[in-house]
């Protein structure tokens, strides 16, 4: 799940999500790629009785992990398996990625957060995914998610040699580090994804450039907060 203090990037995910998407301790909020948890162990602490949580991940063993060792209120914290088929993380899933809806009605949520979750998905999946966000989003919803934005800034830090994440093998509408395990590491056309975006009915409210470019950032990846129109 990457290096780091698991509890000290967690709290700094909290407060992005308090400064940059609005978290309000009421909010229903949607994890999609949880993890092992590290949003939603502070979440515990900050949403009220009348928040709730749902997170799933396509890697069982995370998905067991946090409901059994997380000890949160499994009545407002609950943690689901999406059978996904992924290189990475899950070969024998039985659904496509791009084929993959979220088990919830429309209108569950009032933040859905997609932390690392796009620079593991390949292009072909991320409109579905970006429509399913939408579609659980109540109106006004918002979106808090990071990316490998292939702008002109990455560009050029590509091809400079002064990016920090590799990716060099071309993909449709994006690039990836490794050819034979591209969900490892995926960038996004910056074009493409803005239009995708629209196209689910989502409006960008914020952009922040990552550090991965080789210059000053916010976060290591780039950061998009979006609301259901």
């Amino acid at each position: 799940m990457g290096s780091g203090d698991y509890f000290a990037i967690g709290q700094r995910a909290l407060t992005l999500l308090e400064e940059q998407a609005g978290l309000r301790s009421t909010d229903r909020v949607l994890d999609v790629g949880c993890g092992l948890g590290r949003l939603a162990w502070p979440l515990g602490e900050r949403l009220a009785e009348t928040g709730s949580y749902d997170g799933f991940d396509v890697a069982r063993p995370y998905v067991d992990w946090c409901s059994g060792s997380l000890g949160l209120d499994p009545a407002r914290f609950r943690f689901h398996h999406a059978d996904v088929r992924t290189k990475l993380y899950n070969p024998d899933g039985r659904i496509e990625a791009a084929d993959f809806r979220f088990p919830w009605p429309d209108r569950s949520f009032d933040l859905a957060i997609a932390t690392s979750l796009f620079t593991h998905l390949l292009p072909d999946a991320a409109p579905r995914y970006l429509r399913e966000i939408a579609r659980t989003l109540d109106r006004g919803g918002r979106l808090f998610a990071s990316f490998f934005l292939l702008d002109e800034r990455a560009r050029k830090a590509l091809a400079g040699g002064t990016a920090l994440q590799p990716l060099t093998w071309a993909v449709p509408d994006g690039l990836v580090a490794d050819p034979d395990v591209p969900e490892n590491a995926v960038g996004y056309d910056a074009d493409w994804l803005l239009g995708e975006i629209a196209r689910a009915g989502l409006e960008v409210r914020a952009s922040h450039a990552g550090y991965w470019k080789g210059q000053p950032g916010l976060e290591y990846q780039d950061l998009v907060v979006a609301r259901r129109r």
